[in-house]
């Protein structure tokens, strides 16, 4: 098992990172028990449009209202899926408005704080994602 899947394979280390690049979590996960959901934001430029694609890339449940305690309450529920762990990877969250991006942040982090204390990894990275967002990794190319 390579360096980076036992790092995503560790529910104590699930929390929300950053990256330069997301092929290394790709290949490390192929084969594995982790669900790997890449989510596209570009053109997303707003909070309705943000919440109908993670509505849609997750298959969140009809009851999904769209809104920042619902996007939370799926995060932090995802029973409709029974994967071991989840590693989310978004791209083009800089096109979001920085409140909302900080917001998805911090709902991200605490999806991250209750799938950890379940056990079961959660990571949250952001494809080129703001400097105060730790690193997930350090490649080695």
């Amino acid at each position: 098992m390579s360096k980076l899947l036992q790092r995503l394979s560790d529910a104590s280390k699930s929390g929300v990172y950053r990256t330069s690049r997301t092929d290394e979590i790709v290949q490390a996960t192929l084969g594995s028990a982790l669900q790997v959901i890449p989510i596209g934001l570009k053109g997303a430029d707003g909070k309705d449009a943000l919440m109908a694609r993670m509505a849609q890339t997750l298959a969140f449940p009809p009851w999904f209202g769209g809104n920042w305690d619902a996007l939370e309450d799926c995060l932090s529920d995802l029973s409709w899926s029974d994967a071991a762990g989840r590693v989310l990877l978004f791209e083009g969250a800089a096109e979001l408005p920085v409140d909302e991006r900080g917001i998805l942040i911090d709902i991200l982090a605490s999806a991250a704080a209750t799938w950890a204390e379940r056990k079961r990894p959660f990571f949250a990275v952001f494809l080129g994602g703001p400097p105060t967002l730790p690193e997930l990794y350090k490649s080695n190319r």
